[in-house]
């Protein structure tokens, strides 16, 4: 993305209750500090291995390739075959120094959401920091979200920004959901798929970054879950027992399980509330956003939310295809491919929000600055 940096627009289109004055005034202040955040630009790495539907089906021998594209809107799903964590972030990172001429010395903060990560400890964030090349003094972590996790990244960053922690902080989402992903388990394998995507957040004179709206309701933590192999439930004979439900698909308590129904209604619960939310506290309507990019879940959940939100079509995003589900990176992976489509430009505002695992929720506005 290497026309603009992602941000808010501050020339808003007012609609619902205005935003909260101290709120409205601290950022205002942070603006003449230099203390507002914008989203310089975003990378992605997808590894090299292609899974597609015509694979699937020799594989399953039940399903058409018309049907899995029928029912997820993915054709293709790139996806890992020895590689970590660690391989597909410092990746990413190398591709966005190269692709945007960032000096590797100024980065003073590295975070890293991932759900994989290479170990339990130590931070994968400190692997990657010295894979990198990062300089030593600044500060790096993990944290552990999926879907919403890009969002909550922003907030992260927008968050050490404007404490006048740190000014450029490089933010990388990674995910190789599929290794956890039993291979005679379709329901799944058709959905995910695994990349990398890493994005720069730094301190700007102009506002970059919004007001966030988050969300978490861990009662649902089941819903979508590894269930065996960390400390809840570590690794034995009996969690690698193979079980095979009524529709066939067979998995263990060490593979990913998902209640795709369940999944599906929670969804659709959280997401038009927050974003009515999101453009209430940013002052925005859904008029004055060029786009509106959701985490990229699947069509026929994407479609569905279109049709609630009442999303006109042209500014609605579909992404899919080509990449399945990535998890924390679906959100970064659609702006750069936005950017570099010409459909995001310099003064456009697009609402992103992320929705899953957690279950968590989370979303704002950005604008190209």
């Amino acid at each position: 993305m290497k026309s603009g940096r992602l941000g808010l627009n501050d020339d808003r289109v007012k609609r619902g209750r205005p935003i909260e004055h101290d709120t409205h005034d601290a950022m205002e202040a942070g603006a003449e500090m230099g203390r507002e955040a914008a989203v310089r630009g975003i990378s992605v790495y997808l590894p090299e291995k292609v899974l597609d539907n015509a694979e699937l089906v020799r594989q399953f021998g039940t399903w058409t390739e018309n049907k899995i594209f029928g029912k997820t809107g993915i054709k293709e799903r790139h996806i890992v075959e020895d590689e970590k964590v660690s391989d597909l972030a410092s990746a990413a990172g190398e591709r966005f120094f190269e692709e945007h001429g960032v000096d590797r010395a100024s980065i003073d903060f590295l975070l890293v959401c991932t759900e994989c990560p290479d170990y339990f400890l130590p931070a994968t964030a400190c692997i990657v920091q010295d894979r990198l090349g990062l300089r030593k003094g600044i500060g790096a972590l993990d944290y552990n979200l999926g879907c919403s996790g890009f969002i909550y990244g922003l907030a992260l960053a927008k968050g050490l920004v404007l404490g006048g922690i740190a000014k450029k902080i490089l933010l990388i989402t990674a995910d190789t959901v599929t290794r956890a992903i039993h291979p005679k388990d379709k329901s799944t394998r058709t959905l995910f798929g695994d990349a990398a995507a890493a994005t720069l957040v730094e301190a700007s004179d102009e506002r970059g970054i919004g007001e966030f709206v988050l969300g978490t309701d861990g009662s649902g933590a089941d819903r979508l879950i590894i269930p065996a192999g960390a400390w809840a439930s570590p690794s034995s004979p009996e969690t690698r027992v193979e079980t095979t439900n009524k529709w066939g698909n067979v998995r263990t308590p060490e593979n990913l399980y998902m209640d795709g129904p369940e999944i599906l209604k929670f969804s659709m619960e959280v997401a038009p509330p927050c974003m009515n939310e999101v453009l209430m506290r940013n002052g925005v309507s859904l008029d004055g956003l060029r786009l509106v990019v959701l985490h990229q879940a699947s069509h026929m959940l994407l479609e569905r939310l279109r049709e609630t939100l009442e999303i006109p079509e042209e500014k609605f995003v579909f992404n899919i295809e080509k990449y399945g589900n990535t998890a924390s990176s679906t959100i970064p992976i659609t702006l750069y491919d936005m950017m570099r489509a010409g459909r995001l430009a310099k003064g456009d505002s697009v609402l992103v929000m992320g929705f899953g695992v957690g279950l968590s929720w989370g979303g704002t506005v950005l604008r190209v600055v």
